[in-house]
């Protein structure tokens, strides 16, 4: 029996592998288009698409695990029980409690990559990820050399450039400043240069003129110049967010009563957002080893049959989307409610007391007790 363990818990590391890889891929597919076009073409390089990316995949992995997991649990179990493989096991006297021994270890494994995913690598990468993308809105320099385009580097702002030419001149620049609604002004330049001064980039124009615009007495003032210096480091200042995200703060803090009282007033997060917070990284564990039990176990309710075992598939399939149901209802209870955090372990504890059940059902079948009852009778 070691060896069937070993044997049935190998096969589900390489589908969880390979589950993970094909999950994890078409979210990242589906995510980085809209990432590559905003970072591209803000100006950033390939370099920063990698690091962003990079940084998202603990996410990304955190969400598809529990899928993977399970997908792994059902496709394992239905190739064995279709090569008979579990027949033989079942003919051997071996119980379906028994046989699902390699699945619990299946699930105490991707328990503990899910431990170090959501409590400690995810919070990692969205800190880490917060700080890059307030450097990034704070690069101005490189949001504004994007030719042919307009481009609004703050609120306010508009930024044109016609032509870029090799040795970083701007050809054709056009900038309308009107975060003073009373006195908007616009600038057009036929060169510029963008130069830095220490932490302040100016925006040197020549052969250009300035129109501004009175709202109050509606009249319009038009100014020639040769060349002109316009400091365009304000832009950037007041973009990054202070208060921390809560997906970001390290579990530790969450745990700690003197830190939790610091991010409630440093941050402005609720009891309810800390706790909710906490718990759901827990939760998340959890859940890793009700879902494979929960695939091995509807399917091993199901007998021969020369069309294999695809309804017991689609019932496992329904059940887990009922619990992930379960898991997006009891979200917004604990947020509200701090005191009932216990709610979010809920579906996970509701899905190892099913698969519990299922497997008594398949080692004791509702057509053996029945007959037991009508011998009796």
């Amino acid at each position: 029996m070691a060896r069937f363990d070993g044997y049935v818990l190998r096969q589900l590391l390489v589908l969880l592998s390979f589950f993970l890889l094909v999950l994890v891929g078409v979210l990242w597919i589906s995510r980085s288009v809209s990432l590559f076009d905003k970072l591209i073409g803000g100006g950033q390089s390939a370099l920063v698409f990698l690091e962003f990316t990079a940084l998202s995949l603990p996410t990304l992995i955190r969400t598809v695990m529990p899928m993977a997991t399970f997908g792994a649990a059902v496709y394992a179990t239905n190739r064995l029980s279709r090569d008979s493989e579990m027949t033989v096991m079942l003919a051997t006297g071996a119980s379906p409690l028994r046989l699902g021994r390699p699945v619990l270890y299946f699930g105490l494994v991707a328990a503990m990559m899910m431990a170090v995913l959501t409590t400690y690598l995810r919070p990692a990468s969205i800190q880490k990820l917060e700080l890059r993308q307030a450097e990034v809105s704070r690069d101005v320099t490189a949001q504004l050399l994007n030719e042919g385009s307009f481009m609004h580097p703050a609120s306010g702002v508009t930024f044109y450039i016609g032509k870029i030419d090799t040795d970083g001149t701007l050809n054709d620049v056009f900038l309308s400043d009107r975060r003073d609604p009373a006195y908007p002004i616009t600038y057009t330049g036929a060169r510029a240069f963008l130069v830095r001064d220490e932490a302040r980039i100016n925006l040197v124009m020549v052969q250009g003129m300035a129109l501004r615009f009175d709202a109050k007495g509606n009249t319009l003032s038009t100014t020639v110049f040769d060349d002109f210096s316009y400091d365009i480091s304000a832009m950037a200042a007041g973009r990054a967010d202070l208060a921390r995200n809560i997906r970001g703060i390290p579990t530790l803090e969450l745990i700690s009563p003197a830190a939790r009282v610091q991010i409630r007033d440093e941050n402005g997060y609720s009891d309810g957002q800390i706790a909710e917070e906490l718990h759901e990284r827990l939760a998340w564990i959890l859940i890793c080893i009700a879902t494979p039990l929960v695939g091995y176990a509807t399917l091993m309710l199901g007998g021969f049959s020369r069309f294999g075992l695809w309804p017991q598939v689609l019932g496992a399939f329904a059940i887990l989307l009922v619990l992930e149901a379960l898991r997006g209802f009891a979200t917004p209870i604990v947020t509200e409610r701090p005191q009932m955090w216990w709610v979010l372990y809920m579906p996970s504890l509701a899905g190892l007391i099913l698969a519990a059940l299922f497997l008594r059902l398949a080692g004791r079948p509702m057509r053996l007790l029945l007959h037991r009852d009508r011998v009796a009778a």
